[in-house]
């Protein structure tokens, strides 16, 4: 078992990696050719919306509710069955978001007044989002029915497909940017329907691989069928909770769509850099576990549950915790690295780097939110996460509200930056939230080792940070350094910094036998 989840996970991280990288570059190409300026934030914006919907519909309260259930189907079930399954399910998902969708299109006015009412204090700021937003929400059909072909392969051990799926979608919005929006007098316009022709080819790109599992059929109106209706009854808590952390970005947004233009640009090439260092192995971590703890769920193994879940814990502390101190320390020369250039201005690097410090360190919740909530969706609890979700929200909202708006009306420089940390204070409170509500029901129980293992990462992160810090020097001097040397001397000190962690794990006995996953011998 340790070695076929260390196996799917090297998979995983690996493809979602190369993902990872291309969404860096259509980021960059998005930087340095449109700036953070009126047009972006617009854009983004519309890009957000139907991000919010699909990860509602489709990875938030769907994928949490199918991938279990497809799981016991194919552990207690024929082929025939998992297919009826499948196509039941595709066919009552994508009639109900046939006509979502037909209302965003037709609502997107309404939609961009409740998402951004800020856009409205600037002339055709509102009215180019409302055209984009036009183009982009079909976006979210495509995705959804992408969600639930991702979810039939992972639960087949076929990992690799919906993971490189992302780098489809990466590489058409490339394409549309440099090919048509550099060269048209309606960037905006062309960048969202590069949007909307992504959501159909990665939808398409999995078609074959479903097909070859002999799970490809017709779609199918079935809500009163037994699978079917289970799925929906787990997806009604799921969608509640899942729409606690949708609601949050959305407060995040409307609150920034007062703040100065840039912001919400500022905020999202931040954001993206920490979900770079949250997708290349949290994300793919939990996209592994999720089948696997399904199917130790419905063989009964709580002791081989409780085992993948600690070993799943120690790889994020392993892993992310020098990941975050690295985005701290790192930020200057990073978003120097990856943003700094064309269009993308001196400020504009400073503001994302501030956003980035912001973003850092909550990437250890976010990493254990993802790790952590399996433990429940496996089991086919999606009510527990919503309460923790709802505290988590009003955490989040309650720090919105009252700190981040008075300071902004109060003239602090970055209220955004306020965005940021509110958003990863609410993660913790998510995370440590789970983790206790898992250790009560006795779901998850701690294998030996845990304090050593924790004071020993606190040294080796504790000697990275200082190495990384003498390192950096100057943000100007990285600004000033052609973009050849400056990723050239990143490299080195990223490098530098796993060379110096890795050491100073050694030096205080950390052994690879630490990390094994102690299910393989229960």
């Amino acid at each position: 078992m340790s070695r076929a989840l260390f196996k799917h996970t090297s998979v995983v991280g690996i493809t979602t990696l190369i993902s990872r990288v291309t969404g860096l570059l259509r980021d960059m190409v998005y930087s340095q050719a449109f700036g953070a300026g009126t047009m972006m934030d617009a854009f983004l914006v519309a890009y957000k919306i139907p991000n919010f919907l699909r990860r509602l519909f489709a990875e938030g309260a769907f994928s949490q509710s199918f991938v279990p259930v497809i799981s016991e189907y194919k552990v207690l079930r024929p082929q025939d069955e998992v297919r009826e399954l499948v196509a039941g399910v595709q066919g009552t998902l994508g009639a109900v978001l046939l006509v979502v969708t037909a209302i965003g299109v037709i609502a997107a006015p309404l939609i961009i007044l409740l998402f951004a009412p800020g856009f409205t204090q600037q002339a055709g700021k509102y009215e180019l989002a409302v055209q984009m937003l036009r183009w982009t929400f079909p976006y979210l059909f495509f995705i959804s029915l992408t969600a639930l072909f991702s979810g039939v392969l992972n639960s087949y051990g076929r990992f690799a497909v919906p993971a490189f799926t992302q780098v489809v979608m990466n590489l058409t919005m490339v394409a549309f940017a440099l090919g048509i929006a550099t060269h048209s007098e309606s960037p905006g316009i062309v960048l969202a329907i590069g949007v909307f022709v992504a959501g159909v080819v990665q939808l398409v790109f999995q078609l074959p691989s479903v097909a070859k599992l002999g799970l490809l059929a017709w779609p199918r109106w079935r809500p009163a069928a037994e699978g079917v209706r289970r799925i929906g009854k787990l997806m009604v808590p799921g969608i509640v909770g899942s729409s606690m952390a949708q609601v949050s970005l959305l407060l995040d947004t409307l609150i920034a769509s007062f703040l100065v233009t840039g912001s919400i640009a500022w905020l999202y090439y931040a954001d993206r850099l920490m979900e770079f260092a949250l997708g290349v192995f949290s994300i793919a971590l939990a996209t592994v576990i999720l089948p696997g703890l399904s199917a130790q769920h419905a063989e009964g193994s709580t002791e081989k549950f409780s085992c993948t879940l600690d070993w799943a814990l120690r790889l994020v502390m392993v892993v992310v915790i020098p990941a975050a101190v690295g985005l701290l320390v790192l930020s200057g020369p990073i978003t120097a690295t990856i943003f700094g250039y064309g269009e993308f201005s001196a400020r504009d690097v400073e503001m994302t780097r501030y956003g980035l410090m912001a973003y850092s360190w909550g990437l250890v919740g976010f990493s254990l939110v993802k790790v952590l909530a399996p433990g429940y969706f496996a089991r086919q609890d999606t009510r527990t996460p919503v309460r923790v979700g709802l505290i988590s929200l009003a955490v989040n909202m309650g720090l919105n509200v009252l700190v981040v708006l008075p300071a902004h009306y109060a003239g602090f420089a970055a209220p955004f930056v306020l965005l940021a940390t509110s958003t990863c204070i609410s993660a913790a409170v998510n995370s440590t939230l789970l983790w206790r509500g898992l250790r009560r029901d006795g779901v998850y129980r701690p294998q030996p080792g845990w304090s050593s293992l924790l004071w020993r990462l606190a040294v080796a992160n504790v000697c990275m940070a200082l190495a990384l810090w003498w390192f950096t020097g100057d943000l100007a001097r990285w600004l000033a350094t052609p973009p050849l040397q400056r990723a050239l001397y990143l490299a080195v000190g990223v490098m530098f910094g796993v060379v110096v962690y890795g050491a100073a794990l050694y030096a205080t006995g950390v052994r690879p036998a630490d990390l094994r996953n102690r299910s393989a011998s229960g």
